[in-house]
């Protein structure tokens, strides 16, 4: 702003009447607005989107997931117009006022009003509500476990004293993942023990915005699993890529396509997390009836549960006759050992000191390291 200047009488009358009409003026030299008075397209987007959808991060429904893709541009869940859509054709149906359905493409206004006047529950979610990125459609969010579903998995588990492969089965779960939820649960408990603070609300926050696999009392989860459990692992002796002739006569089974890999590979059906369900699946292949598969499966679940009791009883054994002496500060553990265990040559691996004391052979002169003959 200009200073002002000061009337004089020595000058004109209209040349005084200019300077000081001039003097007094409050006009700015420039004639745009300062950043913070500019309203911008993008500042405008910004304030109709938290208006409409973005009401519904501020205040998240209870009991369901809350992403982007669930919404539309008006802020309204799609399923509840959907749903609500469908309430009104079903309505317009019995009242015999519409012969045709309505059209799904209703304008949008009706929707709302629609949408308004829906008072059902909330409709579950679909893969199309489990997107968070809208411009990412291959991006689907995965359930997790619920709180419900991993008390149950550590009470069968450390209280009913079941193994991690029938816990895997019976509930849906990989045997990797109940592992690590018996391992989680574990520590959570004992820092409870401890007096640790958790960080529940923040537990509760997250997981109510999750999709979650529930807990069903009567047995088993949802009619859906929670995810696949007979994946078969990839094998590093099968990543190389073999053509092997056989004859069209001959039937080449999955063992044979283990060995043409490795002569110790095992076939499929045994590298599999559960060969048992496997089995089960050939059996109604076979053609046997619900009460012949159950008692095969009985049979094997107690030839399983013999050679697991064996297995225990062996380590325990071996366990007791380790002679343990507690310092305080160390354990030191005495094996009794035989000098026969090393056998004649001295390399025996049962002998004390068989993977040290002794140079490998092919560190001795003369030696040959490579291959003479081929069978």
């Amino acid at each position: 702003m200009p200073p002002p200047l000061r009337c004089t009488s020595s000058l004109p009358s209209t040349c005084v009447k200019q300077l000081c009409r001039a003097g007094q003026s409050t006009r700015s030299f420039s004639t745009t607005p300062r950043q913070d008075q500019r309203i911008t397209r993008n500042r405008r987007q910004l304030f109709r989107w938290l208006g409409s959808q973005g009401q519904n991060f501020l205040n998240p429904l209870n009991g369901s997931t809350n992403y982007l893709g669930a919404y539309n541009a008006q802020g309204q869940l799609k399923r509840v117009v959907e749903a609500a859509a469908e309430a009104e054709r079903k309505k317009k149906k019995e009242e015999g006022k519409a012969n045709e359905p309505a059209n799904s493409s209703a304008s949008e206004s009706g929707e709302s009003e629609e949408a308004k006047e829906f008072k059902g529950e909330i409709p579950p979610e679909t893969t199309r509500d489990l997107t968070p990125f809208p411009l990412n459609k291959s991006f689907v969010s995965q359930p997790v476990l619920s709180d419900d579903l991993r008390e149950e998995i550590w009470k069968r588990v450390m209280q009913d004293g079941k193994s991690v492969r029938v816990v895997s089965a019976e509930l849906g779960v990989e045997m990797s993942r109940v592992g690590a939820v018996v391992r989680l649960k574990e520590i959570e408990k004992e820092w409870e023990q401890t007096g640790r603070p958790l960080a529940k609300p923040y537990h509760e926050a997250v997981m109510s915005m999750l999709p979650k696999t529930p807990y069903d009392p009567t047995g088993r989860t949802n009619a859906k699993p929670h995810e696949s459990i007979n994946d078969l692992p990839v094998h590093r002796k099968t990543g190389t890529q073999i053509f092997h002739p056989t004859s069209e006569s001959r039937h080449f089974t999955r063992e044979d396509a283990a060995k043409v890999f490795d002569e110790r590979l095992l076939p499929a059906d045994l590298r599999v997390p559960h060969p048992e369900l496997a089995e089960m699946h050939k059996d109604y292949k076979a053609g046997l009836s619900q009460e012949e598969r159950q008692q095969r499966q009985m049979e094997r679940d107690e030839i399983a549960e013999r050679k697991r009791q064996r297995a225990e009883a062996k380590k325990a054994k071996k366990e007791a006759a380790v002679k343990k002496v507690d310092t305080g500060r160390v354990e030191f553990r005495f094996t009794e050992i035989s000098v026969d265990a090393a056998g004649k040559d001295g390399r025996g691996f049962k002998g004390v000191g068989w993977r040290y004391g002794h140079p490998h052979m092919d560190r001795s002169r003369g030696t040959v390291k490579i291959p003479t003959s081929v069978e």
